[in-house]
């Protein structure tokens, strides 16, 4: 889906060096954004950016495993190089898998290495994407320098910094930002999900299976988020989830394998019947379903950003974190949060959590019949 970017959002930076990108044809350009599921859809219109303004160029993403679905198969990349760090920390620290690990670490290195990329650009700027930044044989390691929140002193890898920016722009303008700087302009934002006729019918088939025949009555709600201070009340979302079932739709509720459990116990407070397809989809087929839905519902997490990057409209639950920074991107959504001293904190954990345990369901039931009257 695409969006046209106010002017306004981009003011003028002076570009990284002195290398003029007219002159400038990159053969092999390296993007590096490893995780997370909401950060790397993020990058999707930079990597859009890049390929309209070298379409000739062959373009590599370098991203860990856990986000990998996202980008596979995408029109406009030529290669995925995939990081299993997780998994490789894990089995070095413990276990008989650590040979069989540092034979696979080697292997991704000498991957990484084989190319002798004219561009790199870090998108992620943490110390892990620096160390890949610094292995790479990249001529051009172009980032953020000096001045970006949690940064970890990744810029020191960089031999080619463009200057830091304010971390309220939102993370999506902040990625063109940096392109900016090094001659690379947008007109447009193209998030351009590569999803599939077949991931459609997947999603079809597996609504038709728990009774669900028209897709387009659906509305999902994804009520889980890694951080503590994202999420609200398993009774609050009941209560939404109840008066959607009374509006004539049906209620399907999304996430991961390990949110099951909390979405058994929203469920079980409702007065109407849900779906549970938490660990059945995949992060394609779980867009292909948000497309189909006239709205979601859902907490501040990667879904969240699947389905506004799909073009679907969505009531964001905000709390400790920054809707303008992380917020779905679009005029089309309604983002409801408390207006408090201490909100945002951009803290994972709270002793209170007013900012979520305040909201109450009224609220997030306005923003969704907003949204449906709109639709």
């Amino acid at each position: 889906m695409s969006s046209p970017v106010p002017p306004e959002r981009f003011p003028q930076l002076m570009p990284a060096s002195g290398v003029n990108s007219t002159t400038f044809q990159p053969v092999h350009i390296l993007i590096v954004k490893t995780s997370a599921i909401g950060d790397v859809i993020h990058t999707l219109p930079a990597l859009h950016s890049l390929r309209r303004h070298y379409p000739q160029a062959h373009i590599t993403w370098l991203i860990e495993e856990a986000a990998a679905d996202i980008i596979a198969g995408h029109p406009e990349l030529d290669r995925v190089l995939i990081s299993k760090r997780k998994r490789w920390v894990q089995a070095l620290k413990s276990g008989p898998n650590r040979l069989q690990a540092w034979r696979e670490v080697r292997v991704f290195i000498r991957e990484l290495r084989d190319t002798r990329y004219d561009l790199l650009i870090d998108f992620q700027g943490l110390l892990k994407s620096g160390m890949l930044v610094a292995a790479s044989r990249a001529k051009r390691k172009v980032g953020f320098g000096r001045g970006m929140e949690h940064a970890e002193c990744s810029y020191i890898f960089l031999n080619e910094r463009v200057p830091a920016v304010d971390m309220n722009i939102h993370a999506v303008d902040r990625g063109l930002l940096l392109l900016a700087a090094i001659g690379i302009k947008t007109d447009e934002v193209v998030f351009n999900l590569p999803i599939s006729q077949e991931h459609f019918r997947q999603v079809e088939s597996l609504l038709r299976s728990r009774g669900i025949a028209d897709p387009s009555r659906i509305i999902p709600i994804n009520p889980v988020a890694t951080w503590p201070t994202k999420l609200w009340d398993n009774a609050g979302f009941a209560r939404v989830a109840d008066w959607v079932t009374g509006q004539g739709r049906r209620v399907v509720f999304t996430g991961g394998k390990g949110d099951r459990q909390v979405i058994d116990d929203i469920i079980g407070r409702m007065e109407h019947p849900a779906v549970n397809l938490a660990g059945e989809t995949t992060l394609k087929t779980l867009a292909a379903l948000y497309r189909l839905a006239p709205l979601v519902i859902s907490t501040d997490t990667g879904p969240m950003h699947l389905a506004a990057a799909v073009g679907t409209p969505v009531v964001a639950v905000f709390g400790s974190t920054a809707p303008w920074r992380t917020g779905p991107y679009g005029e089309r959504h309604q983002v409801v949060r408390l207006d408090l001293p201490c909100s945002p904190c951009l803290k994972r954990e709270c002793d209170h959590r007013r900012c979520m345990n305040e909201l109450v369901p009224e609220q997030v039931i306005s923003a969704v019949e907003d949204l449906l009257a709109g639709s």
